[in-house]
């Protein structure tokens, strides 16, 4: 009986000891797995941020994007009759010319008149459109406005002043088309 009874308390000796171990790993155990998760959270953590970052990156472009497109369309919209001003402006200079070398006589008046008329129409149009001529003698020379061919010295004019204009610009609202060629007074 006392080896049984010796054999009990070993048993019961090596289970406290095994349960020990048990209790001493659990902490571990746990302490492994929390540090692990840990990791695990802030990394879920970093990608959500730098997800959201992305998102925001992604949200200003587009409104970006929406709001370039939005002024491009305005910008075709408001000198959409640009391609065609251009190319009309050297008749309505011929018809300028025409009718500056033109002669009074009765005999072709008719067709001075209906010449007159066409290039009236043509103007009108143009106005409609929002293209109108650039002013010339007497204004200050703008560069922006105006193309200088040529110098001249006149006392009746300020320095730097359009003297002769000789060939119109035109602007469409706000945006020039063509320059005006003038001669400025130095």
């Amino acid at each position: 009986m006392a080896n049984e009874e010796n054999k009990n308390v070993n048993e019961t000796e090596e289970q406290e000891a095994v349960e020990t171990e048990v209790i001493d790993a659990a902490p571990a155990e746990e302490s492994e797995a929390n540090e692990e998760g840990s990791e695990k959270l802030a990394q879920l953590e970093q990608e959500k941020n730098e997800m959201q970052e992305r998102l925001l990156r992604l949200q200003a472009e587009y409104d970006n994007f929406r709001k370039r497109t939005q002024k491009e369309k305005e910008a075709a919209s408001k000198y959409r009759s640009q391609d065609l001003a251009e190319a009309l402006l050297p008749v309505v200079d011929n018809l300028d010319r025409a009718l500056q070398t033109v002669q009074e006589e009765e005999a072709n008046k008719g067709f001075v008149d209906g010449i007159r008329m066409v290039h009236r129409q043509l103007l009108d149009a143009f106005e409609k459109q929002g293209i109108e001529a650039v002013e010339t003698v007497g204004q200050p020379f703008d560069p922006h406005l105006h193309q200088a061919v040529m110098q001249v010295e006149n006392a009746d004019y300020e320095p730097n002043t359009v003297v002769q204009e000789l060939q119109k610009g035109y602007k469409l609202k706000d945006r020039v088309i063509r320059p005006a060629m003038v001669q400025v007074n130095q």
